[in-house]
């Protein structure tokens, strides 16, 4: 997994003294053509595409992610759909590594095998299974490297440094810290020197993998955490669908506009 386009997207990043940064969208929202022009027009703009699978009971996700969900799914959009905007998304001049993020019912009833073969065909460079935690998640995990997929492990503030030092150990590259125990989109309850804190207890245990910071992290919060590897901003940019909607504006100018000002305050 040397050559990963993941590893490359981090290097790029540290080479310009800036964490990497990475955004979230629901696949189909609010309908395929948008979903896939948004992917494309912050692309410019972002290291790390993640894009999430609609799911009906996102059991980790907030209000703003969840509302994406919804509307994607009352579209009709289906696992299938997803691979087809990541194919066609890697197809464009200097798209970005794309990582799918979804839970494992889903995997489970699409066919293990069947699904690591659609993200193999379709470019995906990595994957976070939400309710498939370690050591669960081993057996799975190197099914994925060997179709050199990265499977990204959640690591929480609560996680026992002896339970951290395992996962780790058994991890790819890159690892995903959760800020904060609460589900997506929720307001910082704790300062950033804290979340940097418990980051920089993790990046002791073996400072060669990358490990990114998730989970209330708006424009507002985003300077505030930038020693990080990376930083992902997901339910900000699922707001500001919905406000386009609402609005009846364009919500691909919008979330590019908001993806823009996001880079501006780390750079």
């Amino acid at each position: 997994m040397n050559s990963s386009l993941i590893k490359v997207a981090f290097n790029k990043a540290k080479s310009e003294n800036r964490p990497a940064l990475i955004t979230y969208i629901v696949a189909g929202d609010n309908n395929k053509k948008n979903s896939f022009n948004i992917l494309k027009s912050i692309s410019k703009y972002v290291d790390i595409c993640e894009i999430g699978f609609p799911h009906n009971t996102p059991i980790g996700d907030g209000g703003e992610i969840q509302t994406s969900s919804y509307r994607s799914i009352k579209n009709g959009f289906r696992i299938k759909d997803v691979f087809e905007i990541v194919k066609k998304f890697k197809k464009i001049k200097n798209s970005k590594p794309v990582i799918l993020m979804g839970y494992y019912n889903m995997i489970f009833q699409f066919g293990e095998k069947k699904f690591l073969d659609f993200c193999k065909s379709s470019g995906v460079d990595g994957l976070i299974v939400v309710d498939l935690p370690w050591p669960e998640n081993k057996k799975f995990a190197n099914k994925c490297k060997k179709k050199s997929i990265y499977f990204i492990q959640l690591l929480s503030p609560t996680t026992t440094k002896q339970r951290l030092k395992k996962i780790i150990k058994d991890s790819h590259p890159m690892n995903y810290f959760i800020s904060m125990l609460s589900t997506t989109g929720g307001k910082l309850k704790v300062s950033a020197k804290e979340i940097l804190s418990n980051y920089n207890k993790i990046k002791k245990i073996n400072p060669r993998k990358n490990v990114v910071i998730g989970f209330g992290i708006t424009e507002k919060t985003i300077k505030s955490l930038k020693k990080a590897d990376g930083l992902v901003v997901g339910s900000a940019i699922c707001k500001e669908i919905t406000n386009s909607i609402k609005k009846r504006q364009n919500p691909v100018t919008n979330v590019t506009n908001v993806v823009k000002r996001l880079k501006n305050k780390i750079v």
